[in-house]
């Protein structure tokens, strides 16, 4: 392929997602990836020891089976998912827990006296999670179809994500249960950018599940390569882009890279209104990462825990919310919160008979290079009594270590952006077509510009649908419309 008509730089969800609909539509497309392996938030590996298989970035997927590019993409069909029964569950004291079963009306009867207020909150967004999706999955502008369930969401959003968050709830299970999906944002609790991710997950966790893909998220990434590959696409690893006089002759290049790297890449070409736009966009605290090789399940006080997909660790609403202000003001906190998944326990090929993997992330100040492995510990072991003596080996990551892994996790921010409401709705512009730079054919794809985070491949797909209407004048290809289109 000496002259491809579409340059993809970066093999994230995003970059691949936009590279599917390129090669689909009929162009010859190439993607250039820096890296040896192609995923970036969805690269699996041995990090520990021989024989365990780590997710790097991502390992459960709440948006895989609801995404409507990867409903279109049938990625169901393509990748093998396995679909815990609970979805998500916060251990509390005593040996409690609340528990965030697919079930919805099976998890209000397990949270006593909050039940039934947890349900009348959720129930609504349940029964529309299609809509949910499709109306978060799109830019601000225009204004969603789904006008009515746009509307309760917003209404949801407003009472658990400012001081009114409690008015509801009696007891400490229900609030801790949805906190503890709320902080999956970076961001500082209550407040409505968390809240607005922290809906969306729980609405998707009580429809479809929170899916884990058999044998690694990288599984994700290759099936989009698969069906790049089918189409005529071309995938070139080892090939860092540092200027986009290096892409020139493509019509167009879709960039899965944050608006700090267009900076760079870009030179002076951009037009000042627009560099200041990217200059002051703001990126988010950053995570250090931990992946461990255990020699058994982690013993949870409460067993119950093992059905979970994943467990947010971090006690009452109280403390995580007190725990992520700290990281907001650039301290460590000494119980933080630690987002955790052990996909051996659902999936048999990540370790050795008899031993498991475990996933964890905890967040920190942008950049950190503290090691907060034994903090880490201690929060586990405060609800799973001998934690420490199933390990069998560890890879850590802090803060700094992440972003220079991987360029569009700045500091180590794995939403490629602060995820506050502003910045939500200006991603990384207020625009109706956000994905578009003022350079001919050159657009951004990647996390950073809406809708924003997560592995669903929208931002990709929405790049790639603009670029082909607005420089070829071509449509989507056959079953890839429009989100809404595919929305009953």
């Amino acid at each position: 392929m000496p002259h491809p008509d579409a340059v993809v730089v970066g093999s994230g969800p995003n970059g691949l997602a936009a590279a599917v609909i390129l090669a689909r539509a009929g162009l010859a497309v190439r993607v250039l990836e820096r890296e040896s392996a192609i995923g970036g938030g969805t690269r699996t590996a041995a990090l520990t020891v021989p024989g365990f298989r780590h997710d790097v970035c991502s390992a459960v997927h709440p948006l895989a089976l609801a995404s409507p590019f990867f409903r279109a993409f049938d990625l169901e069909s393509r990748v093998a998912f396995t679909v815990p029964d609970v979805s998500f569950a916060q251990p509390l004291e005593r040996g409690r827990s609340a528990l965030a079963f697919r079930d919805l009306a099976r998890t209000a009867d397990e949270l006593g006296r909050d039940g039934r207020a947890y349900r009348r909150l959720l129930d609504p967004l349940v029964n529309r999670a299609e809509e949910v999706t499709a109306f978060t999955g799109a830019p601000a502008l225009p204004l969603p179809r789904h006008l009515r369930t746009a509307t309760r969401f917003g209404r949801s959003m407003v009472e658990q994500g400012t001081g009114l968050w409690n008015a509801r709830f009696r007891e400490d299970a229900a609030p801790a249960l949805l906190t503890g999906a709320m902080a999956h944002a970076i961001h500082p609790l209550p407040s409505l950018g968390s809240t607005a991710t922290g809906l969306l997950l729980t609405a998707l966790a009580h429809r479809r599940g929170w899916p884990i893909p058999v044998g690694g998220s990288q599984a994700i990434a290759e099936a989009m390569a698969d069906d790049i590959r089918a189409h005529g696409g071309e995938i070139v690893t080892e090939v860092d882009v540092a200027s986009l006089d290096q892409v020139a002759d493509a019509q167009i290049v879709m960039l899965d890279v944050t608006p700090r790297a267009l900076l760079g890449l870009a030179g002076d070409r951009l037009p000042q209104g627009y560099r200041r736009a990217l200059a002051s966009f703001r990126y988010g605290n950053g995570v250090a990462k931990l992946d461990l090789a255990l020699n058994a399940p982690v013993p949870w006080a409460d067993a119950r825990l093992h059905a979970a997909g994943t467990v947010h660790v971090g006690g009452s609403r109280a403390e995580l919310a007190h725990a992520e202000r700290e990281v907001a003001h650039g301290r460590h906190p000494a119980r933080p919160y630690v987002l955790i998944s052990q996909p051996s326990l659902f999936d048999p090929t990540r370790a050795p008979e008899g031993m498991h993997t475990l996933w964890a992330y905890t967040h920190v100040p942008s950049g950190s290079r503290a090691d907060v492995t034994q903090a880490v510990f201690a929060q586990i072991e405060r609800f799973a009594p001998g934690f420490r003596d199933t390990i069998v080996a560890v890879s850590t990551r802090d803060a700094a270590a992440v972003a220079a892994h991987n360029p569009n996790t700045p500091g180590g921010d794995i939403a490629a952006g602060a995820v506050s409401l502003p910045q939500l709705v200006r991603r990384p512009v207020l625009s109706s077509h956000p994905w578009r730079t003022p350079l001919p054919g050159v657009y951004l794809c990647s996390a950073s510009v809406a809708p924003g985070p997560g592995v669903h491949g929208m931002v990709g797909w929405h790049a790639a649908r603009d670029a082909l209407a607005h420089e070829l004048g071509l449509p989507a290809p056959a079953g890839f419309g429009t989100p809404d289109e595919r929305t009953p």
